[in-house]
């Protein structure tokens, strides 16, 4: 999974309809490079998802701490730590996402900014590769997992 991290705070919504956003939107060099990665991951047959996420100004936290839990509306103060979007690969290593996620063009999102952008190479942990789970959680897993398709 590649973690696109950063909440960018670039409008891009000039001439867009106050009513039609949420917030600050991507500017269209930026969609414009993301589809065309999307493109080469789905033609190199590596891409088993995508999505992109408004900023943190649209969002909110459930935190939970010391027995409660309370909700925290955005935007959210360490935007270098937030995921602004999401890549699913099917590759055979890490080396081979690490070269996926430095092909990513995130530099778009930063452009005449100090802003720095990260891409976070993570794999999706598969339940039969958790040694904490028991065979009646990997079976409920199953089910559950057979239910979704």
């Amino acid at each position: 999974m590649l973690l696109l991290k950063g909440d960018p705070q670039v409008d891009a919504t000039e001439g867009v309809a106050a009513d039609a956003v949420a917030g600050p939107l991507p500017p269209t060099e930026l969609i414009e490079g993301m589809l065309k990665y999307q493109e080469d991951l789905t033609k190199a047959g590596v891409l088993l998802a995508a999505e992109g996420l408004f900023d943190s100004s649209q969002g909110s936290r459930v935190v939970y701490a010391n027995g409660r839990k309370s909700v925290v509306d955005g935007p959210f103060a360490e935007a270098k730590e937030l995921v602004a979007g999401f890549y699913i690969l099917q590759v055979s290593s890490k080396e081979e996402a690490i070269e996926w996620a430095k092909r990513c063009p995130v530099e778009l999102a930063v452009q005449g900014t100090d802003m720095e952008a990260v891409v976070e190479v993570r794999q999706v942990a598969e339940f039969d590769e958790l040694p904490t789970g028991t065979p009646e959680q990997a079976q409920a897993e199953l089910r559950l997992r057979e239910q979704r398709s």
